[in-house]
């Protein structure tokens, strides 16, 4: 069990690193600074509730279903609100996020890549819902800010003729690109940059390197086959544009 006295200096080092990120905000004069430091602060809050939850439900499967489902809604209503809020666009975020996500679990489960159980669910799925959301944002706002960016050359094409599908084109298969970078960056300097935390944890928990290797490069494959997937149905269903959308902010 975790004592007070141990969490001391973790704490310690979570204080001083989020004055350091709102000292260099500060001194460069950027916009919203606080930002970064109630993210840090939310997500303590929101991993200390996390932590107890699971040490009760996580061998359960309906527990472990139900908190799948609400990791899902957090995420499809944060990514609804940064591509600007509407119906339309929380069903087109939940509906490809989805189907990403359960193309990429079925997969995984269906092959024996991983052995289903509650425990591995719960891990796969957490990360492939996390790195959606983020895939899900980057390519409709990517998407949305090059239309207006560039309205005039898309309403050119529009008077000439063109579908407000071919207008968008060229835009709509750059944004999906640009928001599968930094999930395509991850997975090819993974050993060399940096060490996933997934394969981490999995040798911190005693397994070995070769069998923590297995479930890395599994989880990375899942979220580059979720992604493309929600990239893709997001910026299909943006793509027909017949008046200059909003920027989102």
């Amino acid at each position: 069990m975790t004592t007070l006295a141990a969490l001391l200096p973790t704490l310690l080092g979570v204080a001083v690193l989020a004055l350091v990120t709102l000292a260099v905000l500060t001194s460069t004069g950027a916009p919203e600074r606080f930002g970064p430091l109630l993210a840090i602060l939310r997500g303590a809050a929101q991993l200390a509730v996390i932590s107890l939850i699971l040490t009760g439900v996580i061998r359960d499967p309906r527990w472990v279903a139900a908190a799948l489902l609400v990791m899902f809604g957090v995420a499809t209503i944060t990514a609804t609100r940064r591509l600007g809020w509407s119906r339309r666009h929380l069903l087109l975020v939940a509906g490809a996020m989805a189907a990403g996500i359960v193309v990429a679990l079925v997969v995984v489960f269906a092959t024996g890549s991983i052995v289903f159980s509650a425990r591995y669910a719960l891990a796969i799925g957490g990360i492939v819902i996390g790195n959606s959301m983020s895939i899900a944002t980057l390519a409709g706002r990517r998407f949305l800010q090059s239309v207006d960016e560039q309205w005039d050359q898309v309403e050119s094409w529009l008077a000439l003729g063109a579908t407000p599908r071919d207008s968008t084109r060229e835009l709509a298969r750059r944004a999906v690109h640009l928001a599968l970078i930094p999930s395509t960056d991850q997975t090819k300097t993974t050993g060399l940059v940096t060490l996933p935390g997934a394969f981490v944890g999995a040798i911190f928990g005693g397994v070995s390197p070769l069998e923590a290797g297995r479930f890395q490069i599994v989880v990375l494959a899942s979220i580059m086959g979720a992604g493309a997937i929600t990239a893709a149905m997001v910026v299909g269903v943006l793509a027909p544009v017949r008046t200059r959308p909003a920027t989102p902010r």
